[in-house]
């Protein structure tokens, strides 16, 4: 099970669609990655938008801007549909930054809310292997002691692996031994614990089983450039151990095997001559020397070979070729010594930090970014020593995340700027547009309308105690019963005119009619009625409303303005006093991760200087020796 699997059904458990984000951080790989392990598991839905935006920015591998906004929604209640999983973002993104402390106190407390123990033991499990990998060493053990069961059989062999290199990284080998078997006993394909096992059996002083192991390594066919160079490292490995124990026939057994164009090929060309003139046999030592002389001279076995290859011709009495081949092997020397001044000045110019950042890009990628790409400058292959050194490594994270940490102060400087003169333009168009608006508020009339409104209430009420559905005639019905009452009128003023006589029954009918139609319609009326007024007194409310914020803001707006310009200029304070506290340690990193650099550089001088000593040293033995075959009458080999 990969660590992003372990993080996505764990921490899934406990707080659902974050796993994914927290397993890509600590496994150093993308977010869609994660994902795409996801086999069968129930999709997590984001409810708090402000909650997306951060792993919007996580999925982007902008980790810090993802943290910052994440950091902000906790604090003013934005995502309190995620809080768990907003917290097991938060530590992953801590992780991915080396915040180890702070990320097992968040895990800790969300592991014990609810988490099941294999859960538990897994993710002690990883927050050890963050820890060794920043060589805290103590605090690895101590994560790895609160694993309480065994791990899935994936994950078995790299706990295994871990514990056994914290027992090594203390010299405890017969320790670790013990903790690499039952992973050598459990498959054939563990082959770094394997590896690691018969190293810790030849420290810890049983050499035959650990040159066993070693050779059964060394010999097995690999299917991937890896294992291979895992392969070459153990011949190499056992080479150098039997030329120690004076066995040089099988050195060349084991060093025969590794590979010509592998990273361990000069070493082990080195080590096949040393063999060869081990078992008395210079002008076989010479082949492999002298192809290794036409190497990359920054290698240190390049650099022992150009002493190696006159020595053996000294050893065959070649004693002119030798004399050529130290003169050579010294000017190679003085070379590459000057190159190394080169570099060293090159270095504390600040040239390698600034092309690394170049060749390197990605300032918010956290501390599982590495460095792949050597710098664009004179004589870079000297640095590949210096940047393989973990130690560099981790110090030049450091390094450019300060100085990521310093731009940021610096950008944030001057948006405070920005939006401080957006402050003093809404101040402005408040003032400017508050009469306006006042006006306006004052001509809106609510005070006659909500009279207006108790008027109708009234009306309304009168009109249903009443049960008089005139109040609800419509503009037709009204001007019908208008004609009625003037009918009426009529025949009460001319009643007695014959001409009238069926005029008044005719009356009667309609009259009735039209009573007997409001009648009917006055529920319904009366119904809609009441809605509409319902809605007109919502609508008053609502104006009502307005008013009052318009009035709380004339009172409060201007006492915003003012705490939004306090904070800024608090801001704008912390920041000014941020800004020289970083740029101070950005310098003293910058001047630690070059002199660490310059000390591997000046090491590599000093080895220069002994070689140019020997190299001298030799020359006048040479001479010694021509001097003395004169004397006696022999003349110098050619």
């Amino acid at each position: 099970m990969s660590m992003r699997t372990f993080l996505r059904e764990a921490l899934g458990r406990l707080a659902g669609g974050a796993a994914l984000a927290l397993a890509a951080v600590v496994a150093g790989g993308s977010a869609p990655a994660a994902a795409a392990e996801v086999d069968g598991q129930e999709r997590h839905v984001v409810r708090d938008p402000h909650f997306g935006d951060s792993l919007f920015y996580f999925y982007q591998q902008r980790y810090f801007t993802s943290l910052t906004n994440l950091m902000a929604s906790q604090q003013f209640g934005r995502v309190a549909h995620h809080v768990d999983e907003a917290e097991v973002l938060r530590g992953g993104l801590y992780l991915s930054y080396g915040l180890h402390r702070e990320a097992a106190e968040i895990f800790t407390r969300l592991i014990e809310q609810g988490a099941p123990p294999a859960v538990r033991d897994r993710a002690w499990y990883y927050l050890a292997k963050i820890r060794y990998q920043r060589g805290l060493l103590a605090q690895a053990e101590e994560a790895l002691g609160r694993i309480k069961g065994p791990l899935p059989p994936d994950l078995q062999e790299d706990r295994g692996l871990l514990q056994a290199n914290l027992l090594m990284a203390r010299g405890d080998y017969a320790a670790a031994a013990e903790v690499l078997q039952p992973l050598v006993a459990a498959g054939k394909d563990a082959l770094y614990a394997r590896y690691n096992l018969g190293v810790a059996w030849i420290k810890s002083g049983n050499v035959p089983r650990g040159s066993e192991m070693l050779d059964e390594i060394g010999v097995l066919p690999a299917t991937s450039e890896e294992f291979r160079s895992l392969g070459d490292k153990a011949n190499v490995a056992l080479g150098f151990a039997a030329l120690q124990n004076k066995d040089p026939e099988r050195a060349r057994v084991y060093l025969e095997r590794v590979r010509l164009s592998g990273m361990m090929a000069n070493k082990a060309l080195l080590g096949f001559g040393w063999a060869a003139d081990a078992l008395g046999r210079p002008k076989d030592a010479l082949v492999p020397w002298t192809e290794l002389t036409g190497r990359d001279a920054s290698d240190a076995a390049v650099l022992e070979a150009k002493l190696a290859v006159p020595y053996a011709l000294g050893e065959l009495e070649a004693y002119s070729q030798a004399l050529d081949e130290y003169r050579g092997a010294i000017q190679t020397f003085d070379h590459e010594s000057a190159s190394l001044d080169e570099s060293i000045a090159a270095i504390r110019a600040g040239k390698l930090l600034e092309d690394l950042l170049a060749s390197n890009p990605g300032e918010e990628m956290g501390w599982f970014w590495n460095i792949d790409r050597l710098p664009q400058m004179p004589h870079a292959g000297h640095l590949v020593e210096v940047l393989a050194l973990h130690q560099f490594q981790e110090e030049f994270k450091n390094y450019r995340d300060l100085q990521f940490l310093a731009k940021n102060l610096r950008d944030w400087a001057g948006n405070l700027g920005i939006i401080e003169d957006m402050l003093a333009n809404r101040r402005q168009a408040f003032a400017e547009r508050l009469p306006q608006v006042q006006v306006m508020a004052r001509n809106t009339g609510i005070g006659k309308l909500e009279k207006q409104r108790d008027e109708l209430a009234a009306e309304l009420a009168r009109a249903q105690e009443q049960s008089d559905g005139v109040v609800f005639a419509d503009a037709k019905e009204r001007a019908l019963r208008v004609r009625l009452e003037r009918v009426r009128a009529t025949l009460e003023r001319d009643g007695a005119d014959p001409q009238l006589t069926g005029a008044s029954e005719r009356y009667r009918r309609v009259a009735g009619a039209m009573s007997w139609q409001l009648a009917q319609q006055f529920p319904v009326r009366l119904w809609d009625a009441k809605k509409d007024f319902r809605q007109l007194a919502l609508e008053l409310e609502r104006a009502r409303a307005r008013d009052a914020d318009l009035a709380r803001a004339q009172r409060e707006e201007p006492a915003h303005f003012d705490q939004f310009a306090a904070r800024i200029a608090a801001l704008q304070l912390r920041i000014q006093a941020l800004i020289p506290r970083v740029t101070a340690l950005l310098e003293l990193q910058r001047e630690a991760v070059q002199e660490m650099a310059v000390a591997e550089l000046e090491a590599q001088k000093e080895r220069l200087t002994v070689y140019t000593i020997q190299a001298r040293f030799a020359v006048a033995q040479i001479y010694d020796r021509a001097g003395l075959a004169k004397e006696s009458g022999h003349a110098p080999g050619p």
